[in-house]
């Protein structure tokens, strides 16, 4: 980090800037004043409403089964009863020696401190005919409203991209009612995070449910005359289909930050206590590329990270705070619950604690014989709120950098 990122206690006189009002950002702004500080907070998004959780998106809020009233970070009238500014507009640039945002409008927002919470957005299919009608991302709950009014049943769905949200609106969409055909790399759906043996347990019971999976292909471009009919694959076969869903990642948001100068690799570069190269500056959530005390430089998108980076930063501004949160998250899929605590990107050996054919076990990932993470299909919750659950216990050895005896594979 650079020598010139100060550390001080602020003040209620300053000013804090948070620009992204998504999870990361509210949680922010609620941390803060927990905290007690009591000076000025602009909460910038241009997003309308107020910070939620995107889960739903892909599963019960896409089916039609739950609101998103459980997953707001707090209501809206909280926002005004604490005095935090919530600014609906976009912010064009940043000034890190004068310390201040510009915003669309012309206006502009002194800070003391500000925190990037930009996050991502989705990657785009760059083939002829990705914008024809018909063809959709998910990220806005205006995305997952036109997918939820295309998604008739018998309709015709092709699902692009078979990673977290691929695999969830497949398995959405078909308790919906409509066909789904999926087309991924690689040979199982959720096998770049979880491996084959684990990935081929998810794909098992995605083809149970009628999903039709086509791994290792893509699509080369999308035909129709006013809207959507098929997809090509680079082989030529073709696929008809009466909406699409393109799932393919995300890229972070880190052209503000670039463009004031600030280190960027694979997102916005932090270090263990959410501080950019800029002074007083600091990201959280999707976009920040923090080094962790445990796992080594990691860009994570889930759920669970920004809701805990957003008010780690937060903290972090006030004082030093170090985040070593153990990454979790979850993925319902069907009548099914994948788990997983720790981060494994690469590992030489895989442990199995039960059957894989029989869907229950637990598995752990080991690297030099080290737990670096644990993945779990209905075996148990959040290791924060079931701490007796095989996944929290998983967990803690994760923590401990546990060596691990057993059979790996």
């Amino acid at each position: 980090m650079s020598s010139r990122q100060r550390n001080y206690l602020l003040v209620a006189s300053e000013t804090i800037v948070i620009i992204g009002a998504g999870m990361t950002g509210g949680n922010a702004a609620k941390a803060l004043r927990a905290e007690g500080f009591d000076g000025p907070i602009h909460l910038v998004g241009d997003e309308p409403g107020v910070p939620f959780g995107r889960p739903p998106l892909s599963k019960g809020y896409l089916r039609g089964e739950e609101s998103l009233k459980g997953w707001l970070v707090e209501p809206a009238d909280w926002y005004e009863a604490n005095r935090v500014g919530l600014v609906h507009e976009t912010a064009t640039r940043i000034d890190p020696v004068a310390h201040r945002v510009y915003l669309e409008s012309g206006r502009s927002l002194d800070y003391s401190k500000l925190l990037l919470a930009t996050g991502g957005r989705n990657r785009k299919l760059d083939v002829p005919g990705a914008e024809l009608r018909g063809v959709f991302q998910l990220r806005t709950v205006a995305d997952c409203d036109a997918i939820r009014r295309a998604a008739k049943p018998g309709a015709r769905a092709l699902v692009v991209g078979m990673g977290f949200i691929g695999s969830e609106v497949a398995a959405s969409l078909r308790q919906l009612g409509v066909e789904v055909t999926a087309v991924f790399p690689g040979g199982a759906p959720l096998e770049a995070v979880l491996g084959a043996e684990v990935a081929q347990v998810v794909g098992g019971f995605h083809t149970e449910k009628g999903v039709e999976l086509v791994p290792g292909d893509s699509v080369a471009r999308f035909e129709g005359t006013t809207r959507l009919e098929r997809a090509v694959t680079p082989g030529g076969r073709q696929i008809e289909c009466d909406l699409a869903v393109v799932a393919v990642g995300i890229q972070p948001n880190v052209e503000l930050a670039l463009d004031a100068g600030i280190d960027c690799d694979s997102g916005i570069l932090v270090d263990s206590q959410c501080r950019t190269s800029a002074p007083d500056v600091f990201a959280a959530g999707d976009v920040a590329n923090v080094l962790h005390p445990l796992f080594g430089r990691v860009r994570v998108e889930h759920y669970n990270n920004a809701e805990k980076q957003g008010a780690a930063a937060a903290t972090s501004m006030l004082r030093r705070a170090e985040f070593d949160y153990l990454y979790t998250f979850w993925s319902d899929q069907y009548e099914h619950k994948i788990e997983y605590a720790g981060h494994a990107r690469r590992w030489d050996s895989f442990v199995v604690r039960g059957s894989l054919a029989e869907r229950k076990f637990v598995g752990f990932y080991l690297e030099g014989g080290v737990v670096r993470a644990v993945v779990g299909l209905d075996r148990g919750g959040d290791p924060e709120l079931e701490p007796d659950s095989e996944i929290a216990a998983g967990a803690r050895l994760v923590a401990g950098r546990a060596a691990f005896e057993g059979q790996g594979r």
